[in-house]
């Protein structure tokens, strides 16, 4: 059993969350940690809250339980949290800053939401702190890298594992028909509102000329007017976490859309619809360039489509046309989720950084 002691204690990663939820579990907590664990690891997450005074009321009892460890942080910290670490940073041991968005091109991206380009915004300013603060940064693909390579030395790409369980597809197995239609879906956050606007007159046009489709766009209110109104159209509310985690597992899609216009904030994203789509027993459309060029074999597991509305239309019919060529590229898909989100990465990835550090 490989464990690094540090301080007389068995090595431990804690979590300082600022509640990226989403990020944690999936590149950490819900992959590489369980395994750790069972290794010898202690793993903890610690909410570092937002309210007035939190770090200095807590920071204490913080530094008494968790002095020594390794620390993660995710995305960002609140301010009165950061400048407790920057006054503590010698009691713990590594440090990693882990990244999932191009924070600085979202804050100034003027297709997203105000709200969330706001957010962005704090998180920007405060970046450069966290990244002193840390022995490496850690993000999601090797587009984003490039954009730390000149504000740090020690940048690390860890792709997104697949922290969910791949459904069987018996779904492709049935007769598509108005009793039993096409499942196609959309199930990306408002920052992608912009790119499924792009490819709306596509997803209009297979619903007025078909009756065995059904379309899911988890948008609710935000949903775009022109597909909300349409027939055979559900726009249910986005979902927490879990509860999406848990949704996930028992969603059976067809064909996943997952359209990615050519933006700064874009170009940083990484392929976890692919993982996404697979998760739900479907094959993916998706936009004709990084990150998804890297992993999808056009024709074998999943299509990949340039940005005409009419390109995706085009697509979208050669897969209803085609229910067993969808059908085995559902497969592969699955196949290559396994292969390129395999768990084991993750762990080995994490358990380097514990057994050196």
């Amino acid at each position: 059993m490989a464990i690094n002691y540090v301080s007389g204690k068995p090595s431990s990663w804690v979590v300082l969350s600022d509640g990226g939820r989403p990020t944690e579990d999936i590149y950490f907590l819900a992959s590489a940690a369980p395994a750790l664990q069972r290794l010898g690891a202690k793993v903890a997450r610690v909410t570092a809250s937002r309210s007035l005074g939190a770090a200095w009321m807590h920071g204490q009892a913080f530094l008494r339980q968790y002095t020594g460890s390794n620390l993660l942080l995710c995305r960002s910290l609140p301010l009165g949290w950061l400048r407790w670490l920057e006054r503590h940073r010698s009691a713990f041991g590594y440090i990693v800053y882990l990244v999932d968005d191009d924070i600085a091109a979202a804050a100034n991206d003027p297709t997203l939401p105000a709200a969330y380009c706001q957010r962005m915004r704090r998180i920007a300013h405060l970046q450069p702190r966290l990244l002193l603060l840390s022995d490496e940064v850690v993000v999601c693909s090797e587009k984003l890298a490039q954009r730390f390579y000149a504000q740090h030395g020690n940048v690390s790409v860890l792709t997104p594992p697949l922290i969910a369980p791949l459904p069987t597809r018996e779904h492709f197995t049935l007769s598509p028909s108005a009793q039993a239609p096409w499942k196609i879906g959309f199930h990306g956050t408002r920052a992608h509102l912009t790119d499924l606007l792009h490819i709306t007159p596509a997803l209009w046009a297979i619903q007025q000329g078909r009756l065995d489709t059904q379309l899911e766009l988890m948008l609710g209110k935000h949903t775009p007017s022109q597909l909300a109104g349409l027939p055979r159209v559900q726009t249910p509310d986005p979902l927490p976490w879990q509860a999406f985690r848990h949704y996930q597992a028992n969603c059976r899609l067809h064909i996943g859309v997952a359209p990615l216009l050519e933006t700064p904030f874009n170009q940083g994203k990484s392929f976890i619809k692919f993982l996404d789509i697979a998760a739900m027993g479907g094959v993916g459309i998706y936009s004709n360039r990084y990150p998804y060029t890297e992993i999808v074999r056009h024709g074998e597991n999943g299509l990949l489509v340039e940005d005409s509305p009419a390109a995706w239309q085009a697509a979208l019919q050669q897969l209803v046309n085609n229910p067993q060529t969808a059908a085995d590229m559902a497969q592969q898909a699955a196949i290559d989720a396994q292969r390129i989100g395999d768990l084991q990465q993750a762990v080995m990835f994490w358990q380097t950084r514990q057994d050196n550090n």
